[in-house]
């Protein structure tokens, strides 16, 4: 495990199977059907039932300034239970392996006669190049409002001090308003914000297709603003297999 310590994992993983498990699996099948984000995306949908595997790489790339390495992610989903999923995931620097990172998320239930549902998700993250092991826990709410327009908001803390105050205990918010333009065609605006002293906005406009039955691709073009820089253009990809 990368977070800390196997004993606060155990005791991480028993608190939240407590409190989220029992109502995820009794109404699964009524969550409302959202679109992930395209940067900061669930670990699986919220009500995802048990089985389902999910291999996706998300890519990143600024298109000014000084910094071009393209940052990319694969990774890999699954449901090991109705409304609770893990994910596993190895974030690169060009060709550098940057970090180790694991997320496991559960669901709360659904309110608001099914249109809205809500949960949380947890990230442990081990930076190889300092050494440096933190973890994320964000709170995560998503609301169909009809047929075409849904919403996906998520607020928590990343960087959490866990050892003697090392982490800067950062505030993270990611919102993203989606459009269904079709059965099979997706557009959509993702705003993150991180707080902290190296923090940015990111505001990502996107696509999301549905290439084939298990195969989707979403892309985008947008802005980030990281504190001291200058406004840049941005891309990214991301590319989607289920099983």
């Amino acid at each position: 495990m990368f977070i800390c310590s196997r004993g606060r994992i155990a005791r991480l993983a028993a608190i939240l199977a407590a409190a989220c498990l029992p109502a995820a699996a009794a109404s699964a099948a009524d969550y409302p059907h959202v679109p992930e984000p395209m940067v900061f995306d669930m670990v699986r949908p919220l009500g995802a039932s048990r089985g389902e595997l999910e291999a996706n790489v998300l890519a990143t790339v600024p298109l000014s300034g000084p910094e071009n390495a393209v940052s990319w992610a694969p990774e890999m989903e699954y449901a090991f239970a109705d409304g609770w999923a893990i994910e596993g995931e190895l974030p690169f620097e060009g060709g550098r392996l940057a970090e180790l990172k694991l997320g496991l998320q559960g669901a709360f239930g659904t309110f608001n006669q099914g249109r809205s549902a809500h949960g949380v998700q947890y990230l442990g993250i081990y930076d190889r190049h300092s050494g440096h092991y933190s973890s994320s826990v964000i709170y995560m709410l998503v609301h169909r409002f009809n047929d075409r327009w849904s919403t996906v908001s998520m607020a928590g803390l990343s960087d959490i001090s866990l050892n003697g105050g090392h982490g800067r205990n950062a505030a993270i918010v990611n919102h993203s308003t989606f459009y269904d333009a079709s059965d099979s065609s997706v557009l959509g605006v993702e705003v993150n914000y991180l707080g902290g002293s190296d923090g940015h906005v990111l505001v990502m406009p996107q696509v999301h297709q549905r290439l084939a039955r298990s195969v989707n691709l979403q892309f985008g073009l947008g802005a980030e603003k990281q504190r001291g820089d200058p406004v840049r253009p941005k891309a990214g990809v991301r590319l989607i297999r289920e099983f």
